[in-house]
């Protein structure tokens, strides 16, 4: 078991070393976007379905490895594709990569963290068993957190994978579609800054505390009409897979 966790982090580190020294991080600025957006339109004019596979399994390592770039490919993605078809990639790509580093967090990292931090860990894993999805939803939901983070923790935790996948992409969805659109229009930005307002953030953050109010609400009602659940928890939470 200590052998397969060396490979994989070995290669993980090379992973990330290539991505580094053949310049990749360089070619994902809102700059290098900008520049090449014309040649990116032309190669997927020529050839569809090869520049969306490849843009996708390139998101997914980004996102699964935590690579720097995974905002600006969001809104690469509505340059290239457009609105719709760009939302689509981005939304199962980013669900797979995040699904991804939730499971290396978990292999990785599970059991060293339990060992020195098992106190606070089981602090988190009492309000994932307590709200369960809407948790992870809320926090999907709310840009002002990093994913890449979110990703760990929930490695830590005893979600199931494939509730972490579904809930990702549902609650990942909103800022999607924002982000992509934002990239569609990409020639009227100048700095990753201008994606966001004050509106924009006050309206994320609504919708952030809204699955949590509604979980509070079901509860009550579960209270008053009867002890009958209206979750399944055994789909929400569950030992780690």
């Amino acid at each position: 078991m200590q052998m397969k966790k060396l490979i994989i982090v070995a290669l993980i580190a090379g992973l990330v070393i290539v991505f580094f020294a053949a310049g990749l991080d360089d070619h994902v600025t809102l700059e290098s976007v900008k520049a090449s957006q014309a040649r990116f339109q032309d190669i997927y004019a020529k050839h569809p379905f090869s520049a969306i596979m490849l843009f996708a399994v390139f998101y997914i390592l980004v996102t699964a490895l935590n690579l720097p770039g995974a905002t600006v490919l969001g809104l690469a993605a509505g340059a290239l594709f457009g609105v719709v078809t760009g939302t689509i990639i981005i939304s199962f790509a980013s669900s797979i990569g995040a699904t991804l580093a939730c499971l290396l967090s978990r292999y990785l990292l599970r059991d060293w963290v339990e060992g020195k931090f098992g106190d606070r860990l089981k602090t988190i894993n009492e309000g994932i068993r307590r709200e369960g999805a809407f948790y992870l939803f809320s926090l999907r939901l709310i840009p002002l957190f990093p994913f890449f983070i979110i990703n760990m923790v929930m490695g830590l935790t005893p979600i199931r994978l494939r509730t972490f996948y579904w809930v990702s992409q549902l609650g990942m969805l909103p800022g999607t579609a924002v982000y992509v659109n934002a990239g569609s229009q990409l020639a009227k930005i100048d700095s990753l800054s201008g994606i966001f307002s004050p509106c924009l953030v006050a309206s994320f953050v609504l919708l952030g505390i809204f699955p949590l109010i509604t979980k509070k609400i079901l509860d009550r009602y579960r209270g008053r009409f009867g002890n009958e659940k209206l979750f399944d928890e055994k789909e929400i939470n569950g030992k780690p897979h």
